[in-house]
């Protein structure tokens, strides 16, 4: 999840896959053997790779359905209550403000 493809792809475990990871990595994780897709989540083989936090809970959901079946992930949906309605929509840098990315990237 999240930056942690960053160890899957130093380890070589990623070399040759496709992946994702949260925006701010992506010049990091285009450094290794990868293909990057701006996916919430991304499944190559045994290998699944998420975005930022939220991301996460959507490949969560995704693997529970694999592992469990697809009622069952919509039953921890609901008992997590996750139903993303979020009051802006600047959840990634394809619709943020680019002056807010810029504000972003340059912390360290």
């Amino acid at each position: 999840m999240c930056s942690g493809s960053l160890l899957l792809a130093q380890a070589g475990l990623l070399n040759g896959k496709y992946c994702t990871t949260h925006w701010r990595r992506k010049d990091q994780l285009a450094k290794y053997d990868v293909t990057i897709k701006n996916e919430r989540y991304v499944q190559d083989g045994k290998i699944i790779t998420s975005a930022g936090v939220s991301a996460g809970i959507d490949m969560a959901l995704y693997l529970a359905s694999k592992i469990a079946g697809e009622q069952f992930a919509r039953i921890v949906q609901l008992g997590i209550e996750y139903d993303p309605q979020p009051p802006f929509d600047c959840g990634s840098p394809d619709k943020a403000p680019e002056e807010m990315v810029d504000r972003l990237r340059k912390l360290k």
